[in-house]
């Protein structure tokens, strides 16, 4: 299998937890040690390797979604260096090192993935994305009103690529005007598939759970975002990552 070399640090296993903490996803699927996921119309392969991981097929079409699926976008070097100055990340930088947050690699499926995902846990999430992915098209385990936020946001003439190019605050904006899109969804859009390095969805309650285990001190969780300047966006991950794999 072809070599995709990724930035250093990474650590495969840690870079793809989040795909086997929750259950199956079928959209990321483990199995057999080993990520799969659907590029155009292939399946893709992606296992660990040195320096990277090997992945078929690998060309012009699979290489950035797999690029992006390994937040290749993070410079992790910076945030490490910086973290040294706070006890609870020095911590999990230690234990997490070379963890690259998985990121969304489509723009419509990232906000779908948050609309399946709203109010309800991750378990849960990952059941009903499963389910609307067997059977496509058809009523699935979703509410009624979650189907009309999916069918409203495939109608809305809002230009999902352009948002790339455009600032956190009217990313935002642009998001939460349309219907069943709130805060929360824009913060996790910034965060899963811009990678904004500012981005921080206070209102997740995953987040807010691990803010308060790690930091007992905190009070205001957007405000306490500013301790984290100018790495919000790895700090959460790094938060919600290490309550899972190395609790306080």
């Amino acid at each position: 299998m072809p070599l995709l070399r990724l930035p250093e640090p990474f650590d495969f296993e840690l870079s793809t937890e989040r795909f086997r903490a929750f259950g199956p996803d079928l959209a990321n699927l483990w199995s057999d040690g080993a990520l799969h996921r659907v590029v155009g119309t292939r399946e893709v392969r992606i296992e660990a390797a040195r320096s990277g991981v090997r992945v078929e097929p690998l060309d012009a079409e699979t290489r950035p979604v797999v690029r992006k699926l390994f937040g290749a976008e993070f410079e992790l070097a910076p945030f490490y260096a910086w973290a040294r100055k706070d006890p609870v990340l020095r911590r999990l930088t230690r234990v997490l090192a070379g963890f690259r947050p998985p990121l969304a690699t489509d723009p419509f499926e990232t906000l779908v993935t948050s609309i399946t995902a709203q109010q309800v846990s991750l378990h849960a999430a990952f059941a009903i994305r499963n389910r609307l992915i067997e059977r496509y098209g058809r009523r699935v385990g979703q509410s009624r009103r979650k189907a009309e936020y999916v069918l409203g946001l495939a109608a809305e003439p809002v230009d999902l690529e352009e948002l790339a190019s455009l600032p956190d605050d009217e990313v935002k904006s642009r998001l939460v005007a349309v219907r069943g899109l709130g805060e929360w969804t824009a913060d996790w859009f910034l965060a899963r598939h811009l990678a904004r390095p500012r981005a921080w969805p206070a209102g997740d309650l995953a987040l807010r759970k691990a803010v308060a285990a790690y930091y007992p001190e905190a009070g205001d969780i957007r405000d306490f975002s500013e301790r984290f300047e100018p790495f919000q966006n790895l700090t959460a991950h790094y938060l919600l990552t290490g309550l899972r794999v190395a609790p306080p």
